[in-house]
C-alpha cells in the first residue's frame, strides 16, 4: 500500500510537471533588454549562485542571509573576494581592499574628512562630481576645474594641477550626461577616483592612485556594498581632526572590512561577480567586448536620422553610458520611440531626468545581443518615419 500510494504522488507529481513545462513553452517570459543604469544588470551566474547560498550557503543548511558573519564560511568568502579583486586588477603590494556600506555618497564626505587638510582639486565632471566637492568644501578649500559651462557634456582638460594641494580627485564616468575619463591620468599629487559606474570595466593601473572608490552596484554587485581601494600609507597620513570611529579607513583596514557587521549577500554576489570576469578572461576580454559593444551603438546613432549624440567629442564619450537625443526636427517623437522600444522589451534606456533624450547603459553583463536588439529597433522607427 505504501508503494501504491508513492507511485500515486509521483504519477500527480509527473503530470503536474509536463503539465507546467508545456505552459512555459507555450508562454514564454517575454524577452527584455535591461538597459538601466544602476542597480544595473548582473551575470547569470551570479544570480544563480546568491539564489543557490540564499536556499542553503556552503552546505551549511543556512541561507547566507542568516549566516553569521563571524563565520569560516562567511570570512573565506570575504577573503577571496578581497584576494580576487586584487589579483583581477594586477593591484601592487601596499593596498587593502574594503568592502563597506554607505555607498559612494558617504565616500564623497569620509574622503576629505580623512585627507583634506588644507585644500584640495577637484575635477567637476558632472552630478556626482559636484556632490563630492560640496562635501568637500565642509573641510577645506577646494579648487576646481569644471565642463558645468557646457552642461558637462566634455572632460576638462586645459587646467593645471596645483602641486600643494592634499589630492587631486575625480569621477571617472558621468552617468548622467555619458562623459568618461578613460585613461589613469599623471598627476604630481595623490590621485583619488570615484569610479562608481566604470570599475572593472577596463584594465587600470591602480599604482597611480592613493585610492579608489563606488558603489558596487553598476559592474560588480547589487546596490548595498561599497568597494574601496586604498594605499595603506596614504590612509594612515590623516587631517588633525576628530574623526569617528566607523569613518577612519584605518579602522576597516585593521579589521579587514569586518569592523561591523558587513553587507553579507552583498558581498557573495560580489564575489560571484569577480568570479566571472575571471571566467570571461580577465579586465582585457572585458574591455574588448565593452568597445565593442558601444562602438557599434555609436556608429548607429552617428548614422541614423532621427538621432544625435549627446557628447559630441568621441574621446570623451563613456563607454559605459551611451546619451544621445532626438534630432532636432524629430524631438517631437521623443516620447514616442520611447513607448515603441519599451514594447520591443527595451527597458530602461530614457534618459536621466535633468537631461531627458536617452540613455543606454552597457555594463558588463549586457550581453552584445541586447545592443544589436537595440540597434534593430532603432532602425525599425527610423523606417516608419
Amino acid at each position: 500500500m505504501f508503494l501504491d500510494l508513492m507511485m500515486i504522488k509521483f504519477d500527480d507529481l509527473f503530470e503536474f510537471s509536463l503539465k507546467f513545462f508545456n505552459f512555459v513553452k507555450k508562454n514564454p517570459m517575454k524577452k527584455v533588454h535591461n538597459f538601466y543604469p544602476g542597480p544595473a544588470i548582473l551575470p547569470d551566474y551570479a544570480y544563480e549562485q546568491t539564489i543557490e547560498a540564499i536556499r542553503d550557503f556552503a552546505n551549511t543548511g543556512i541561507s547566507i542571509m542568516s549566516i553569521s558573519h563571524r563565520s569560516k564560511e562567511f570570512d573565506e568568502v570575504m577573503m577571496k573576494a578581497q584576494q580576487l579583486m586584487k589579483d583581477l586588477l594586477h593591484i601592487p603590494e601596499g593596498y587593502s581592499v574594503l568592502f563597506l556600506g554607505g555607498g559612494a555618497s558617504t565616500q564623497f564626505g569620509m574622503v576629505p574628512m580623512n585627507f583634506l587638510k588644507n585644500k584640495a582639486f577637484y575635477l567637476d565632471t558632472g552630478r556626482w562630481a559636484n556632490k563630492a566637492i560640496q562635501d568637500a568644501q565642509l573641510f577645506g578649500e577646494v579648487i576646481i576645474a569644471s565642463s558645468k559651462d557646457a552642461d558637462y557634456t566634455y572632460i576638462p582638460k586645459d587646467y593645471t594641477v596645483p602641486q600643494d594641494v592634499d589630492y587631486m580627485h575625480i569621477t571617472t564616468n558621468n552617468t548622467v550626461v555619458g562623459t568618461e575619463i578613460k585613461e589613469d591620468l599623471d598627476v604630481p599629487v595623490p590621485l583619488i577616483a570615484d569610479m562608481s559606474s566604470d570599475f572593472m570595466s577596463r584594465p587600470i593601473d591602480v599604482s597611480k592612485y592613493v585610492l579608489i572608490y563606488g558603489g558596487a552596484q553598476k559592474n560588480i554587485g547589487p546596490a548595498g556594498v561599497t568597494f574601496v581601494i586604498v594605499k595603506d600609507e596614504f590612509a594612515e597620513n590623516i587631517a588633525d581632526r576628530p574623526i569617528p570611529v566607523m569613518l577612519k579607513y584605518t579602522t576597516h583596514i585593521g579589521k579587514k572590512s569586518m569592523y561591523n557587521t558587513p553587507p553579507v549577500v552583498n558581498v557573495f554576489t560580489l564575489l560571484k561577480t569577480l568570479e566571472w570576469v575571471e571566467q570571461m578572461g580577465g579586465l582585457e576580454k572585458i574591455h574588448k567586448i565593452n568597445l565593442e559593444k558601444s562602438q557599434m551603438l555609436y556608429e548607429e546613432i552617428e548614422r541614423n536620422k532621427l538621432f544625435v549624440p549627446k557628447v559630441k567629442d568621441p574621446k570623451d564619450r563613456s563607454i559605459m553610458n551611451v546619451t544621445f537625443v532626438m534630432a532636432p526636427e524629430y524631438k517631437e517623437l521623443e516620447k514616442d520611440f520611447l513607448d515603441f522600444a519599451a514594447s520591443r522589451g527595451m527597458i530602461g534606456v530614457k534618459g536621466h531626468r535633468s537631461v531627458g533624450g536617452f540613455r543606454a547603459s552597457l555594463y558588463n553583463a549586457l550581453p552584445i545581443e541586447s545592443v544589436k536588439a537595440l540597434i534593430e529597433v532603432m532602425r525599425e522607427y527610423e523606417k516608419a518615419h
